[in-house]
């Protein structure tokens, strides 16, 4: 089956990144990011599914189900941003149920994920600024937004996406308006912060594997039956 033909299978639709955030400009791109959960016939096939969707013109990427929960079970900070956003086009039943017991992803590997994620993009931004002098304010924006939303993520069990509080810094940072010593010196606390975050977190060691593959098998099951009844 073509890929495109598997958007008949998407069962979950939302939008995230900066129109999600509140930092979203007239010009901003629109995010979708989702699952789509593929017939069995075609998963137990040998050609087997894609683990997910991409369409780079409009912006849309949609994971197989398995795959989404396997990323999910890390704390990927994209994934969760897509469990978390309030901005849902679309919410099929096993939609509804992942976002409602959203929070068996959590666990302190969000340490490792939210950490890891600014360090790799800030490792980015400093490599372009000692070649060429200049700084990709928006990436710096991101590396902060996402240490700032790791520190709230360890510390409450929740990923507030939008950044109403934090916008007006946020927005410094893009349009360039603090220093690059400033940036970094912000950075380096909210690195300290999440450190501290993580002594005191509520989170366990964890997160709820068992349940996670509960959901994922009567996901499946369910549209097994589906099919052979159809």
């Amino acid at each position: 089956m073509d890929d495109s033909a598997l958007h008949d299978f998407i069962i979950y639709r939302c939008v995230i990144g900066s129109r999600a955030q509140g930092l979203d400009r007239d010009d901003s791109d629109t995010d979708r990011r989702g699952i789509y959960l593929p017939p069995a016939r075609l998963h137990w096939s040998l050609n087997g599914v894609p683990e997910q969707l991409e369409n780079p013109q409009t912006q849309e990427c949609y994971w197989e189900l398995g795959k989404f929960i396997r990323l999910a079970l890390k704390a990927n900070p994209t994934i969760l941003e897509t469990l978390w956003t309030p901005l849902v086009e679309r919410a099929d039943p096993v939609a509804v149920t992942l976002r409602t017991h959203r929070a068996i992803f959590l666990s302190k590997l969000a340490y490792d994920s939210f950490n890891g994620y600014a360090l790799t993009h800030f490792r980015k931004v400093e490599d372009d600024f000692r070649r060429s002098g200049r700084v990709r304010w928006k990436r710096a924006m991101h590396v902060i937004r996402i240490l700032q939303a790791g520190v709230e993520v360890i510390t409450t069990g929740e990923l507030p996406v939008r950044v109403d509080a934090r916008r007006d810094e946020l927005l410094a940072i893009r349009d360039g308006r603090l220093s690059w010593d400033e940036v970094d010196s912000l950075r380096l606390r909210l690195h300290a912060e999440l450190e501290q975050a993580l002594v005191r977190s509520p989170l366990p060691e964890h997160p709820d594997h068992e349940r996670a593959d509960a959901m994922l098998v009567a996901a499946r099951a369910a549209m097994a039956a589906k099919e052979t009844t159809t």
